[in-house]
């Protein structure tokens, strides 16, 4: 590692500048001391024009991205990576190989739950309570209705829907996106729903679970409360354990009717919910970034309880110079790059 990347403020990209919680995110590294790179596919992302320097990037699930993102990092001396979409978490891992630590769980662990066909195999046989599950394409065998039928890699709810008859289940497999062997049905588990932070790092330890009862959803989680419940902590404990993630991952799960954790989902990054896992008392994301870089301390598994969560649009404030002197631009432009943005105000009449 260079002296400049050890300078007084070292330079971490942040990806993803247009989700719910970046915005918080690169303002809260920004007063940690940290210089932020922010990237995103589009120009609107609120969360450029909060970063020290901004960039548009290609999607993450293109032969474009890598070299892209890559060419970022060395370009500013980024001493880490936090990506924050799915498509981009397989192909930025191979940044460790530039001396630049990416905070994701290991490789493995993340391709086994970018396939959630994959991932509910692999719980059901390590022994984990999930809903029944089977690709579409085997739906005659599938639990009794009504069914949750989600593709078998997405984000965000994209394509989730919930049928409640064989006719509206044919019907989408007809008529949807998506073929029959790319869609997952489930059976529907409507008791309390949890997404749940797992902090871990590489020497595979828990730090902290933080379990967050949903109160409000759409599309990703709006209202929640961190609520304590010993059976949600235990089975979020034992998904480290058995699966060894060794970095930042988030269950989603439900209770059954016995009051049971029914794991249906895991996101193999930071969730969108970590502002509140952090305003709880457990700051996840500086915890890793420092432990990752600089040998840091251990977070500590002490959170409060009954912190709720008001996901809602917040007003930003700049001088019209920094606003107007933001220019946003790909690494290279050219053919199939995103040309350069630069913001423009209208004149004051």
């Amino acid at each position: 590692m260079s002296a400049e990347q050890l300078h007084e403020h070292p330079t971490v990209v942040v990806t993803t500048a247009g989700s719910p919680s970046t915005s918080g995110t690169i303002l809260q590294l920004r007063r940690h001391g940290y210089r932020i790179v922010a990237t995103d596919i589009d120009a609107t992302a609120p969360g450029l024009y909060l970063a020290d320097r901004s960039y548009l990037v290609p999607p993450g699930d293109t032969d474009e991205f890598y070299p892209e993102i890559r060419g970022i990092c060395l370009k500013e001396n980024a001493v880490a990576i936090i990506p924050l979409v799915d498509e981009e978490l397989l192909s930025v891992d191979a940044l460790t190989d530039e001396r630049i630590a990416v905070l994701l769980p290991r490789s493995d662990f993340v391709a086994t739950c970018l396939d959630k066909y994959a991932l509910m195999r692999r719980l059901a046989v390590s022994g984990f309570n999930v809903p029944e599950t089977r690709l579409a394409s085997e739906w005659s065998n599938a639990p009794a209705l009504p069914l949750v039928v989600k593709p078998r890699s997405g984000r965000g709810s994209r394509g989730v829907a919930v049928c409640d008859s064989a006719e509206e289940l044919n019907r989408l497999i007809a008529d949807g996106p998506y073929s029959a062997d790319d869609l997952i049905v489930q059976e529907h588990i409507l008791g309390t729903e949890y997404t749940v932070s797992v902090v871990a790092w590489r020497d595979g330890a828990v730090q902290a679970v933080v379990p967050k009862e949903v109160i409000l959803k759409r599309g990703v989680t709006k209202f929640a409360v961190t609520r304590r419940n010993e059976r949600v902590l235990e089975v979020c404990r034992a998904v480290q354990e058995e699966l060894r993630a060794d970095g930042p991952f988030n269950v989603q799960l439900a209770l059954d009717a016995e009051g049971e954790p029914r794991i249906f989902e895991i996101n193999p990054r930071f969730s969108s919910t970590a502002p509140l896992t952090a305003a709880a008392g457990v700051d996840e994301v500086t915890g890793l970034l420092r432990q990752a870089v600089g040998g840091g301390p251990r977070l500590r598994d002490e959170w409060r309880e009954g912190v709720v969560m008001v996901r809602r649009w917040a007003d930003e404030f700049l001088d019209e110079e920094d606003f107007a002197s933001h220019e946003i631009e790909p690494v290279d432009a050219g053919p199939g790059h995103v040309t350069r943005f630069v913001p423009t105000i209208p004149p004051i009449r």
